[in-house]
């Protein structure tokens, strides 16, 4: 397992890997979605009190999640060192996952105390079993197309929980519950999304192996770790990019759901089609980011990918809310324009960990590549947050027809609000400096380096 680190992948390596974010994406597309919507209108927080849980509960992961990396980096076991994780946090995951979405008999600061303790949980079982799959990436192959393809592969079967949900969680709530606010209904389909889930990464643990190793068998050296991560300006800039990219695309996606409940007119049968046209462009645009990236290189395209989401963006503002033709076609080209961004920053995570790597000799994959989650958790953190407070600036109440501005807020938070931040991940991304060149040349001189350390 030490020679093969360049080899090609079997079409099964890559749908291997490509499993673990279909599963992994029941829990983060659910919480994306529905779990705004959830806290304000079904576990009947408010919606400040909701947004403030999102950014305290997130802040956490700024300790967990490197610690989360470091003990991944250190882990040694006979099937390597992040794939155990998939076995050992897929039952936790799940189990906290169903203990989220399941409403207590509680009142007061009891229930919210409720809401903390499991949404933390969750998202440390999520980090626990994420980040190790993210750094599994890194050491598939060492081989720049390959992993390209890879993460192609990842992100079209990370997308394909969203045709389920979109379409499966309003009926199934409504099925077990009765209603589309009913607790019992959400629990039911949090209980069915999770058992999938597990059975997935199981799959994923099965079917793939760990190809690339560290260039030496040096100690493990943690202040050596960190470092050398600080050190790794590349890692630092596209940390940033994601913040602000899952930011963009986190509050958008929390709010969808308000947007057509409260401001489309009889909009909420349109909501699982709106979702439905967005994944299938999105997918559209992750077939078509392997060989655009070929072509125009990774940070050209990515800086270009996210500038045109912006323009969409702010051009979603200005459909009527009665058209719901017009709006299905521009939320379909904001996913297009969007789409290539997310298997590029992925394969550009790994490029800095091989920086490190070609810089320092040593490797701490899941370290670099807990900076990823971490960038989810504060994308996400940000981006509900902002959806909650925002909505209690604008006057939201749950479950009745909202005001004039409440509608006017929701709408900018639809485009305008995530135009700007989207702007900013592109601005951010000019002081990137890992270039696909340079990449290739850190390629060619850690493969005999690594045989060397191996011999």
């Amino acid at each position: 397992m030490t020679t093969t680190d360049r080899a090609r992948l079997s079409f099964f390596d890559k749908i291997g890997y490509g499993f673990g974010d279909f599963a992994s994406n029941f829990f983060w597309q659910m919480f994306a979605i529905y779990i705004a919507k959830y806290y304000t209108d079904v576990f009947m927080l408010g919606a400040a009190a909701m947004g403030t849980m999102m950014l305290v509960t997130r802040s956490a992961d700024a300790i967990i999640d490197p610690l989360i990396g470091i003990v991944a980096d250190r882990t040694r076991t006979r099937f390597g060192r992040f794939r155990p994780y998939l076995l050992w946090f897929a039952l936790p995951l799940a189990l906290a996952a169903v203990a989220t979405f399941t409403v207590p008999a509680l009142e007061g600061g009891a229930k919210l105390t409720y809401a903390y303790i499991t949404l933390t949980l969750l998202m440390f079982c999520y980090s626990a079993i994420n980040i190790p799959y993210s750094a599994l990436f890194g050491v598939l192959t060492s081989d720049a197309t390959e992993r390209s393809t890879v993460s192609a592969y990842r992100f079209v079967f990370g997308f394909l929980p969203i045709f389920i949900l979109v379409n499966a969680t309003d009926p199934m709530v409504r099925y077990f519950g009765g209603s589309s606010v009913a607790p019992r209904g959400w629990q039911a389909a949090m209980i069915v999304y999770s058992a999938v889930a597990v059975v997935f990464f199981v799959l994923t643990f099965l079917l793939t192996r760990e190809r690339v190793q560290p260039v030496a068998d040096h100690r493990q050296n943690l202040r050596q770790d960190l470092r050398d991560l600080r050190a790794n300006r590349p890692w630092m800039i596209l940390s940033l990019v994601g913040i602000a990219a899952l930011t963009c695309g986190n509050m958008r996606s929390a709010v969808m759901l308000y947007y057509f409940d409260y401001v489309v007119p009889g909009g909420h049968g349109a909501f699982g089609t709106a979702m439905t046209i967005g994944a299938i462009a999105f997918l559209v645009g992750v077939a078509a980011s392997a060989p655009l990236v070929h072509r125009f290189g990774k940070k050209p395209f990515y800086m270009w990918s996210t500038l045109a989401t912006a323009a969409l963006l702010v051009g979603f503002y200005f459909v009527p809310v009665t058209n719901l033709h017009a709006i299905w076609v521009m939320h379909g080209l904001i996913s297009l324009a969007i789409a290539p961004t997310a298997p590029i920053i992925w394969s550009m995570y790994a490029d800095t960990a091989d920086y490190s790597e070609w810089k320092s000799d040593r490797r701490a994959t899941g370290l670099v590549f807990s900076a990823a989650s971490f960038s989810q958790k504060v994308g996400w953190a940000f981006g509900g947050a902002g959806t909650g407070w925002l909505l209690e600036y604008f006057g939201y109440h749950p479950n009745v027809a909202q005001s004039p501005g409440t509608v006017q807020g929701i709408m900018l938070m639809m485009s305008v609000i995530p135009a700007v931040i989207a702007v900013l991940a592109a601005v951010a991304l000019r002081f990137y400096t890992l270039d696909d060149a340079a990449v290739s040349r850190m390629a060619q001189e850690l493969v005999p380096r690594r045989a060397a350390a191996s011999a």
